[in-house]
């Protein structure tokens, strides 16, 4: 076993990254070593004291705003927790690479960023490679409900003629750039502008999660489209990081479709939205794959999409580790899992 501890660095520490210190300061033989944020009310304090836990007899963490300054220490791999876009967060994830430390992001579009930026994706490869180091994009979805789950139930399939994914979740875990990103709190014709213009992302990463399925078992998709539509609410909503009054937008309802052999052979539901539990809208994930033999999963409630994000990325921390250098896919990697004993034995 690995005598030293993991050593681990976070670029973000919003909802997700915070989450992911707090998970990590309870797992043994691992430990966060440096913090990047540029928030102004966490630069300079303790990680600890940001987090609001005891420190106890480890070392102090103070959060800084220069990246160079985390990362020129002994690290061995890097959470970024900062953008939901493989062009985006391109910047971010070259810096660490070129300073020779694995990554795992969050980013949703590098969950299988060769569907979005094929460009980008042999770039951040090629880097990866030069440095001796893994990348790795994943969290709840896309990263397993949606696509690898998808393709593990595919396993006992002889054939497999549609596949539906749909998972209906809640928002409230996540941060003030996810409400952003859908719309959460906009009027019904400041959404319909964004979508209009392009500035409302919705969920991202139904191309991804198609991308990533099809790949796996086979298929050619020769065209994707989606659609996406405000869920409005009837009542004032209030989660941690939004508030929604009543006839405003409390979530998006998202559809995609992956066509192959000119039909549809992969269909993507998800609604989402704050608070769905106040219009008895209740959560859940369900998987319907046709075939032989049929497959019907369902998970329900939803898993929990925030902590279920924190939990992808830091169980992941070992298979990016011990992984070849180069660009990753969860399709590359070992199955994930729980890490309930000293991390170090994982590592090799």
């Amino acid at each position: 076993m690995r005598k030293e501890n993991v050593k681990v660095a976070i670029w973000g520490f919003g909802a997700m990254g915070s989450g992911m210190a707090r998970m990590l300061t309870t797992k043994k033989g691992i430990e966060v070593v440096g913090v990047c944020d540029r928030n102004e009310e966490r630069v300079g304090k303790d990680m600890y004291e940001v987090l609001g836990i005891e420190r106890g007899d480890h070392q102090p963490v103070i959060i800084s705003s220069n990246i160079d300054e985390v990362l020129d220490q002994e690290v061995d791999i890097c959470l970024t927790a900062t953008d939901s876009f493989t062009e985006k967060a391109f910047p971010r994830l070259k810096v660490v690479l070129e300073k020779g430390v694995n990554v795992i992001s969050t980013a949703e579009e590098m969950a299988f960023p060769k569907a979005s930026n094929p460009d980008l994706a042999r770039e951040l490869d090629r880097i990866a490679r030069e440095n001796g180091v893994s990348i790795l994009g994943t969290g709840i979805n896309p990263g397993l409900i949606m696509d690898l789950l998808v393709v593990t139930l595919t396993g006992c399939m002889t054939d497999v003629t549609h596949i539906e994914a749909k998972r209906v979740n809640s928002l409230s875990p996540f941060g003030p750039a996810v409400m952003e990103e859908q719309g959460v709190g906009l009027t019904l014709s400041e959404f319909e502008a964004g979508v209009a213009d392009g500035s409302l992302a919705g969920h991202v990463g139904f191309r991804e999660s198609v991308g990533m399925i099809a790949e796996a078992i086979g298929w050619e998709v020769e065209n994707f489209a989606q659609q996406m539509l405000p869920i409005i609410t009837s009542v004032d909503r209030q989660a941690p990081h939004a508030f929604v009054k009543a006839g405003d937008v409390a979530g998006v309802s998202m559809t995609g479709q992956g066509y192959v052999d000119g039909e549809v052979k992969i269909d993507m539901i998800h609604p989402q939205q704050i608070e769905p539990e106040m219009e008895e809208t209740y959560t859940g994930d369900y998987i319907t794959l046709k075939g032989s033999p049929e497959v019907n999963m369902q998970i329900s409630p939803e898993v929990d999409g925030g902590l279920g994000t924190i939990a992808m990325c830091v169980n992941m921390i070992p298979q990016v580790i011990n992984a070849d250098p180069g660009l990753k896919t969860m399709l590359d990697l070992p199955v994930p899992r729980a890490m309930m004993g000293d991390v170090r034995k994982y590592v090799k």
